[in-house]
């Protein structure tokens, strides 16, 4: 059966990491006999500069009618004074809210060989297999009201902190979900001593998880859960969470390998899932083909195992990944731990090669 993969590269360092994903994405589909088609349109800045929008209607449509849409990175200074309506972001929650992506995956894997890399000591991070499911339809992205507004002659800035049951309840299905397959336990982060929005999170997960009764649920303080992220990272198995709580502590946890670019995501939902990079768009480093695309083919992966429902395919590039890793290479933001010090697209490559050895054809 033919499938459709949306390529939005978009700014900065996107376009050369997706270039990568590419590469590996047409040769699993002639590995596998899969009959992959792709299709390339402009998202954020690189939109604005051409048609003046984040992203066009026609854009969003292709998406909608994909089978998975995997994305670069978008946004840069060059955009930082354009209003708020025509921030590159925007395309990214216009994306997020149209094709129902409410349920984000982040995994935060320590690889052995890349445990010197990590901030944090080897002991520490050795171990640290945790995913972060982050709820990304809702809470103060979405919520209504929002906007500046004027008060008695002062400017107020307002944002709504939101959530209704359904909502919550759709991604503790996900977390309790993806823990049933991992070491079956959910750790639920929320603000309940202080925000109504987090004490209804509390008492639904908690009924939610009635229905999960091999899957042990913690719930935990997200400034607790933050420091804990630091002082024991290889507790956590699934931590679950609302939208900027989750934000924020995937970026936290991701340091744990050593470097953002190396933590891919997957954003699920009612319609086709979205596959990107958390780093990004890096515009100081961009066009130097000195990125870290790891991140971009480890989303690719995902993609994979979610959208395309190929598991080999993906456990096949996550290995070549690891190989790559456990040879020594690795790219300028992990020099410091790497026997050789690849381009982006000496690394693309480099996992191609790999790729090609550890498969076997039936």
């Amino acid at each position: 059966m033919s499938k459709f993969i949306v390529l939005l590269p978009g700014d900065g360092i996107g376009v050369e990491v997706v270039g990568e994903a590419k590469k590996i994405i047409d040769y699993l589909s002639e590995r596998y006999k899969m009959d992959i088609r792709t299709g390339t349109y402009l998202v954020g800045g690189a939109s604005l500069d051409n048609c003046n929008e984040p992203v066009k209607d026609e854009v969003v449509e292709a998406c909608l009618k994909a089978d998975a849409v995997l994305l670069g990175a978008v946004g840069g200074p060059k955009w930082d004074d354009y209003p708020a309506d025509k921030r590159p972001e925007k395309a990214l929650l216009r994306l997020r809210k149209e094709l129902g992506l409410y349920n984000n995956l982040r995994p935060v894997t320590v690889f052995d060989s890349l445990k010197d890399a990590s901030p944090l000591r080897p002991e520490v991070v050795n171990g640290v297999d945790l995913l972060v499911v982050r709820e990304l339809t809702g809470g103060l992205y979405f919520g209504q009201p929002k906007g500046i507004i004027e008060e008695d002659g002062v400017q107020v800035g307002v944002d709504t902190m939101r959530y209704s049951v359904p909502e919550i309840e759709r991604i503790a299905r996900a977390a309790f979900d993806a823990a049933l397959v991992r070491r079956k336990k959910v750790t639920s982060v929320d603000k309940a001593n202080i925000l109504a929005s987090s004490q209804l999170w509390r008492k639904t997960v908690e009924r939610i998880a009635g229905e999960y009764p091999d899957v042990t649920l913690e719930h935990m303080l997200v400034d607790n859960c933050a420091m804990q992220l630091i002082r024991n990272p290889s507790q956590f198995d699934v931590i679950l969470t609302e939208n900027m709580f989750g934000d924020i502590l995937s970026d936290e946890a991701a340091m744990l390998t050593g470097s953002i670019g190396m933590l891919p995501s997957a954003s699920l939902g009612d319609g086709p899932g979205m596959y990107e990079p958390v780093h990004g768009s890096a515009p100081d480093i961009a066009g130097q083909n000195i990125a870290n695309p790891l991140a971009t083919l480890a989303s690719v992966a995902l993609m994979f195992r979610y959208s395309l429902d190929h598991e080999q395919a993906a456990r096949d590039l996550e290995s070549a990944i690891s190989h790559v890793l456990d040879d020594g290479y690795n790219c300028k933001d992990m020099s410091r731990h790497a026997r050789k010090v690849l381009s982006t697209s000496a690394m693309g490559d480099q996992v191609l090669k790999t790729l090609k050895q550890i498969h076997t054809p039936a």
